[in-house]
C-alpha cells in the first residue's frame, strides 16, 4: 500500500465527502421555506436519530426553532441545481417552492412539507438544540421516511439508493455517488482474500 508524506494543516471542517440536502420546515404553506445544508447526518439507530447544523441568521433556523421540526429530503443528481439554488438564496426574499417549481406534499407525522422532486424524505421532530459557537445543532427524532415507490425491491422491498443518483458535497463542489467498491462486511466474507 503506498504511504504519502503529510504537511500539517490548521483545524477544520475536512470530514468529507457529506450528504447535500433540502431541509424543509415551516408549518403552513405561507411559511413553507427550504435551506440547503452538508451539515446534517445520522447520530443514533435505535431510536432512530438524526441531526442538522444550522447558522441562527439563517432565514430557516427560526422556523424550525419555533415549530420544532422539519424534513429531511435527499438529493439527486436532477435536483442537484435547484438544491444549489435554494442554498444561495434566502427564503426572506423567495418563495423557493414556487421558484423552483417544486411541489410540497403533506407530511403524515409532522407539519413541515416533504418535497415531492425528492427521491427520500425523512420527517424528524426536534428534541434537543445545542448551541455550538457558529452553528446550533438542532438534534431530531425520525418519525417517518418515504421513498420513491421505484426504489423498493419488488420482492424483498429492500430500498435500492443506488437507483436515485444521490449527490453529496466535498469542498464547494457537488458529485454523483460512483462506482460500488463493496459492501459492508466484504472485507471478511469466507472466500475473499484482502489485496
Amino acid at each position: 500500500m503506498k504511504t504519502s508524506s503529510k504537511i500539517s494543516l490548521p483545524p477544520g471542517n475536512m470530514l468529507n465527502p457529506l450528504p447535500v440536502v433540502m431541509v424543509s420546515c415551516g408549518s403552513s404553506p405561507d411559511e413553507y421555506n427550504i435551506i440547503t445544508l452538508a451539515w446534517c447526518g445520522t447520530i443514533c439507530s435505535e431510536p432512530p436519530m438524526c441531526y442538522v447544523s444550522i447558522r441562527r441568521e439563517r432565514h430557516s433556523y427560526e422556523i424550525i426553532k419555533r415549530n420544532m421540526e422539519f424534513v429531511i429530503n435527499l438529493t439527486s443528481k436532477e435536483l442537484c441545481a435547484i438544491t444549489d439554488w435554494c442554498g444561495v438564496r434566502s427564503g426572506r426574499k423567495y418563495n423557493k417552492f414556487q421558484t423552483m417549481d417544486i411541489t410540497p406534499l403533506t407530511a403524515d407525522k409532522v407539519k413541515a412539507p416533504l418535497i415531492a422532486e425528492s427521491p427520500l424524505n425523512i420527517e424528524c421532530k426536534v428534541k434537543d438544540i445545542i448551541p455550538l459557537g457558529s452553528h446550533d445543532m438542532f438534534i431530531a427524532d425520525v418519525l417517518a421516511v418515504h421513498a420513491n415507490e421505484e426504489l423498493l425491491n419488488k420482492t424483498s422491498h429492500a430500498l435500492n439508493l443506488e437507483g436515485a443518483d444521490l449527490v453529496s458535497y466535498s469542498h464547494g463542489n457537488y458529485y454523483c455517488l460512483g462506482q460500488k467498491i463493496g459492501k459492508f462486511g466484504f472485507s471478511v466474507e469466507k472466500g475473499k482474500s484482502k489485496k
